[in-house]
């Protein structure tokens, strides 16, 4: 058995995960997955004070309380740059890091910088609340960002998707342990068609090859769950 912490990205909650986990939970596994603060169900703790950092540090608390070690860390999407902090600042509870169709950042850089185009494209449409710039609002089809095509799956996620704080995408990632952190091994899931768009030999020389794709759009944990518990749990095994 391993433990293994997912962590959604932008507009998400740990329920983009139900199936996943509930596959992965019926093969032995430990699996977590939290909510990060003003998202899904703690949408209610929006505050300007939501940024990337806040977020590192949600999910750092829950490796700490719940005194995991030897974790499987997954990412998908802005998680990427969630898990990237995470892994630098509580590197020894680490054992594996996962970008799922995410976001791989180096030191110094927002997801603006990593996916520039694609976080201005999403800032459209964003409007101020309490004080709080907000993106990705959940509008008639925002399934273009996310790649869903299932009538079903589409209606599932529509009522649980939540605005995000363009904060959090704009804020740089600033590592302090990054030699250490990228010791830990790693291993990237993408989908097909995001792959054109990444340099895949970096990819490749950051986890041993471990470079896989599933042949769906972004939102991979909601279109393929059975496909992306697969090839999580082969890292159990590593």
């Amino acid at each position: 058995m391993r433990t293994y912490v997912l962590v959604h990205g932008g507009g998400h909650g740990g329920w983009c995960y139900q199936r996943v986990a509930r596959i992965m939970r019926s093969r032995g596994q430990e699996v977590y997955t939290p909510t990060m603060t003003g998202l899904g169900e703690r949408a209610h703790l929006l505050s300007p004070a939501v940024d990337l950092d806040l977020h590192v540090t949600d999910i750092v608390k829950v490796l700490e309380f719940e005194d995991l070690r030897d974790v499987i860390l997954v990412g998908h999407s802005y998680g990427g740059m969630v898990i990237t902090g995470v892994a630098d600042r509580a590197t020894d509870r680490i054992g594996h890091i996962v970008f799922l169709d995410a976001a791989t950042p180096q030191n110094a850089q927002s997801l603006v910088d990593v996916a520039g185009p694609l976080m201005l494209a999403a800032r459209t449409g964003g409007r101020v609340v309490d004080g709080v710039e907000l993106v990705l609002y959940p509008g008639e089809d925002p399934m273009h960002f996310f790649g869903l095509k299932d009538p079903q799956q589409i209606a599932w996620i529509k009522p649980k998707l939540t605005p995000h704080p363009w904060k959090c995408f704009e804020q740089k990632l600033w590592l302090t342990n990054e030699a250490a952190m990228r010791r830990i091994p790693q291993t990237h899931i993408v989908c097909t068609s995001t792959l054109r768009g990444r340099d895949v030999a970096l990819l490749k020389a950051s986890s041993d090859g471990r470079v896989w794709d599933i042949d769906t759009g972004h939102d991979l944990m909601i279109s393929e769950p059975e496909a992306v518990a697969e090839m999580l749990l082969r890292l159990a095994k590593l």
